[in-house]
């Protein structure tokens, strides 16, 4: 009598079956994690690629701006330089202005100054110091001209007289020459100040 387990040869089949699906199972998974792993990675080398590309464009036109903004600062300080030379130059045919125009306004004052009876020999300037001679017939024009004098700022008060003379009456008809009073007066000019110009301080 022959005897077949049909038993002990399914058991093994099926033994078989469960590890085959067992291994697949887990080469899947790993391949799925290796395939998630790979695309990770190239997502984040892509990432970092464009983030790269970015920093280099921002780095390029930073450079540009940079460049752009010395060229601007150059031309900053060109420009200032030109305005200083401006300024010293106007500064200075201001202060030549103002020393030229300083002996025609006091020749006007002098003249603007002179009372009736009374007139000029001698008009010198020495520096800052002027000396006035001159011959009046009384003591009130020569007073008039010291006040005169005085009233215009191009001169410092006091105005001194620094001497007068009465000179006698000499000859007789028609050659007469009335009693003169001989005077010397001296004033010294006020020069303005550098940064104020002379037109400022007359009037």
């Amino acid at each position: 009598m022959i005897r077949i387990n049909l038993l002990g040869t399914e058991r093994p089949r099926v033994r078989k079956a469960i590890a085959f699906d067992v291994g697949q199972r887990l080469t899947i998974a790993a391949s799925l994690i290796l395939v998630a792993a790979v695309g990770v990675i190239g997502w984040w080398f892509w990432s970092l690629r464009s983030e790269s590309a970015q920093l280099d464009m921002e780095l390029a036109a930073a450079r540009q701006e940079e460049t752009r903004l010395r060229s601007l600062l150059a031309e900053v300080q060109q420009f200032e330089q030109q305005r200083a030379m401006v300024q010293q130059r106007v500064a200075l045919i201001e202060q030549l202005r103002s020393g030229q125009s300083i002996p025609v306004q006091l020749l006007d004052h002098v003249s603007r100054s002179l009372p009736d009876m009374l007139w000029l020999t001698t008009l010198q300037q020495e520096g800052d110091e002027v000396t006035i001679e001159g011959r009046s017939t009384t003591l009130i024009a020569l007073s008039d001209l010291v006040g005169n004098l005085g009233s215009n700022p191009i001169l410092r008060r006091p105005i001194e007289i620094v001497n007068s003379q009465v000179q006698p009456a000499s000859g007789s008809g028609a050659n007469a020459v009335p009693e003169l009073i001989a005077f010397t007066v001296r004033a010294r000019i006020n020069r303005p100040e550098p940064n104020e110009p002379a037109r400022n301080r007359l009037k």
